[in-house]
């Protein structure tokens, strides 16, 4: 009971209020003109200091990549190709479990559940099998991480959380002998070149969102 009203007293003690003293000029960069705001919100400190909320634009700074070699170019291009190749199926993953984790919240028979694994199987099956099967290797190893990335579960977890863990087991037994690890994780570290495409892509233009087509 003590947390709870401690939790709700800092909550109370951050909430901003409306503030309309004078005029607030909003921090602006680049062409044109700052936005000047005549109602904004305020959030009052222990010090009595008033401090103004309001939003501001993001401001992206990027350095020209450059490279050290020809060949390292192309290596890049081939790599940013095979991400923005399979981002799709991955995002596509992300909700098609989600949604799939609040069908299966409203049922509690065995037999449902099955149904509705089944059914959401048959949809991926029906709506992606050929194109899954036309990806390289390489592009199938960074699906899988890519899956990690959206869900926060690794593709052999999703499986095991479906289908069972004998199941799990024999997928992964069948994905290695064709050079893949549904257990691989995405570390934004290590695949920090696979990081970097995405978030570069995602400020360019929105990711085709296959979920709803």
């Amino acid at each position: 009971m003590m947390m709870r009203l401690l939790v709700l007293g800092l909550l109370l003690f951050f909430l901003p209020t409306y503030g309309s003293s004078q005029a607030l000029q909003v921090p602006h960069y680049g062409e044109g003109e700052g936005q000047v705001l005549q109602k904004y919100m305020t959030t009052k400190l222990e010090t009595g200091e008033v401090l103004p909320w309001f939003p501001i634009d993001d401001v992206v700074v990027l350095a020209r990549r450059t490279f050290k070699t020809e060949e390292d170019r192309l290596r890049y291009m081939r790599l940013e190709r095979n991400v923005l190749r399979v981002l799709p199926y991955a995002i596509y993953a992300q909700k098609r479990y989600e949604q799939l984790d609040r069908e299966l919240a409203m049922v509690s028979s065995k037999r449902d559940e099955q149904r509705l694994i089944k059914a959401c199987e048959d949809e991926i099956k029906n709506k992606f099998n050929a194109e899954i099967k036309n990806l390289s290797v390489s592009q199938g190893q960074i699906l899988i991480k890519l899956v990690q990335r959206q869900t926060g579960n690794t593709s052999y977890e999703l499986l095991r959380d479906t289908k069972g863990g004998l199941s799990a087991f024999f997928y992964q037994g069948v994905a290695k002998m064709f050079g893949h690890n549904l257990k691989s994780v995405y570390d934004p570290q290590e695949d920090f070149e696979i990081e970097n495409i995405i978030r570069g892509y995602e400020r360019m233009r929105p990711i085709k969102n296959l979920y709803n087509n």
